[in-house]
């Protein structure tokens, strides 16, 4: 595998986190497609859950993870911010930790930035914590199976914003 090729990267992130997942007592599902919003959908206790995989490195202590979308074509490189109507939960593998960090893209607005070490400034409030953040947050509420309204109008994409400070997940 080429180190820097981004594709390979993708599909690296993709594969811990079907991993993670599937250990975490979670069905795993690939869509058929690369077009999709999401890259796979977990799926537990009669819910699904569109997961966006991202794979980022740490620079400086931190994972940086924008809530956007980045290709490049003949025409140049775009950014688009992703639907986040179309996702349920944003799945970020860091190789340098080797883990799979778990972020409901409604509770921040535009990214997140997750500590893996402390800050040399010894910063204690407002820091989001990688550690923190290793199971599904419980503020995901997913897909029920079975239901009998599209994806698009579910009642789980009415997610309510949780503050920043607050960090609850799945018991």
């Amino acid at each position: 595998m080429r180190p820097h090729h981004t594709k390979n990267k993708g599909d690296l992130g993709i594969l811990y986190a079907q991993l993670d997942l599937a250990k975490k007592g979670y069905g795993v599902l690939a869509p058929l497609t690369e077009h999709e919003a999401f890259d796979l959908v977990a799926y537990k206790d009669h819910t699904f859950y569109r997961v966006q995989v991202k794979y980022r490195k740490a620079v400086r202590g931190s994972v940086y993870v924008r809530f956007s979308t980045v290709w490049a074509d003949r025409h140049g490189i775009h950014s688009v911010p992703i639907d986040k109507a179309s996702i349920d939960l944003i799945c970020v593998y860091c190789p340098d930790t080797d883990r799979c960090y778990y972020i409901d893209p409604f509770a921040y607005r535009a990214g997140v930035m997750l500590r893996v070490a402390a800050p040399r400034n010894s910063q204690t409030k407002r820091i989001v914590w990688a550690k923190d953040l290793t199971e599904l947050p419980i503020t995901v509420r997913g897909v029920p199976a079975g239901s009998p309204t599209p994806l698009e109008q579910s009642p789980a994409l009415g997610q309510s914003p949780r503050s920043d400070d607050a960090v609850v997940t799945r018991p």
